[in-house]
């Protein structure tokens, strides 16, 4: 079937466990694209995996559900299809494991707000000084 695919640093998910189907890409090519199965369709069922750990499994499913799919038809040669298709599952999987880091709200410091207020009486200033003399608006 083909190599073993790591996702990212202590995850590797055996080439067994990945299931690959490939079938004709339509699209433009001509006779090659009716004749030729270049499309790679790759499947990976997270539920039923041994080698991911409870909370991969957990992380995995709430954003995939039971598998996840990944379709390229990109390419006119069904191996760069499969690297390509290969590529975009172990993205999508790292992507889903790495955690998201919310943003802890902070307030704007003392020196920073004098620094906005400052430029902006600057600013008031220097368009004050561009009006027609003897208008008090």
């Amino acid at each position: 079937m083909g190599d073993d695919l790591p996702v990212r640093a202590g995850l590797v998910i055996p080439a067994a466990e990945i299931d690959e189907r490939f079938s004709a890409s339509g699209g433009p090519g001509g006779q090659h694209a009716n004749k030729t199965a270049t499309r790679v369709e790759l499947r990976f069922d997270i539920a039923g995996s041994p080698s991911l750990s409870e909370y991969q499994r957990k992380r995995l499913t709430e954003r995939f559900g039971d598998e996840v799919r990944v379709v390229a038809d990109d390419e006119r040669s069904q191996l760069r299809n499969r690297s390509l298709a290969r590529q975009r599952l172990a993205a999508r999987m790292a992507n889903a494991l790495t955690p998201v880091r919310h943003r802890r709200p902070t307030r704007p410091t003392k020196g920073s707000k004098t620094r906005r207020l400052q430029a902006k009486r600057q600013r008031g200033e220097t368009k004050q000084t561009r009006r027609r003399p003897g208008t008090d608006d």
